[in-house]
């Protein structure tokens, strides 16, 4: 089959569109920097040109509320468009596990936004929603961070391993489209503030972590539901507790 992988140069996308190839298949990597622009449109008709299956791990740019927004609408509706032209027979979509739990946080309503132009479009489609990425903690603890220490929700946290979503996905890819959602997590569910705690002990940070119960995530007050997956998820391999043992160079 050939495959295109929209944001196919990023972390999720340059692992999936090696074990694509690795199978057999003709995989087209289409980001800017390879010529192809879901935004201005450059290059996505020539890249569509046969795809029988298109998978969209783009992420934006931006963080901004009203930009992250435009992004996620504008990209949505040009790949959309360019594939029901093209004759696309399943498009793929990553999104994150309780993003309609959490409104209050912007990038969260753009990827719901997202969904909705996909259930709309008439495209047989399937959307994997995934957890938080382990990759992703330090940023989370960044961004928590007051008068050096790190004020964090206590809440449920189920992260999981970029190469257990990339390899969903393959699967996925491989699979005929189930129009709805299918869930992603990691192993085990952890309280946030612990998986924090964990990654800044392994990467010799000495910052200290305190648990709030009000600590917002990205603008959001969380509970045991909030990042968590519903019944039934696909768990990945990889352990929180073995991956942060190898983040000590980080």
């Amino acid at each position: 089959m050939k495959i295109v992988v929209i944001g196919g140069t990023g972390l999720i996308g340059s692992k999936l569109v090696k074990s694509l190839r690795e199978r057999g298949h003709d995989v087209l990597a289409a980001a800017p920097n390879t010529g192809v622009n879901t935004i201005t449109r450059e290059g996505l008709a020539a890249a569509m040109d046969r795809a029988d299956v298109v998978v969209d791990v783009a992420n934006a740019p931006v963080w901004d509320d009203e930009a992250v927004l435009e992004f996620f609408e504008t990209s949505g509706r040009n790949l959309l468009a360019a594939e029901a032209a093209a004759g696309v027979r399943h498009h793929i979509a990553l999104s994150i596990v309780g993003s309609e739990r959490l409104p209050d946080n912007g990038y969260f309503r753009a990827k719901i936004a997202q969904e909705s132009l996909i259930k709309a479009s008439g495209i047989p489609y399937t959307i994997l929603r995934a957890t938080q990425f382990f990759e992703f903690v330090g940023g989370i603890a960044q961004s928590a961070t007051v008068d050096g220490e790190v004020r964090l929700s206590p809440a449920l946290f189920q992260p999981i391993a970029s190469d257990d979503v990339a390899a969903a996905l393959a699967d996925i890819a491989l699979a005929a489209p189930v129009n709805g959602t299918i869930e992603v997590a990691g192993p085990e569910a952890i309280p946030l503030d612990e998986v924090v705690r964990q990654f800044l002990r392994a990467t010799k940070d000495g910052r200290k972590v305190v648990p709030d119960v009000h600590a917002r995530y990205f603008g959001a007050l969380l509970d045991d539901r909030s990042l968590t997956p519903g019944n039934n998820p696909r768990l990945g391999a990889i352990r929180f507790e073995d991956w942060v043992g190898t983040q000590a160079g980080v």
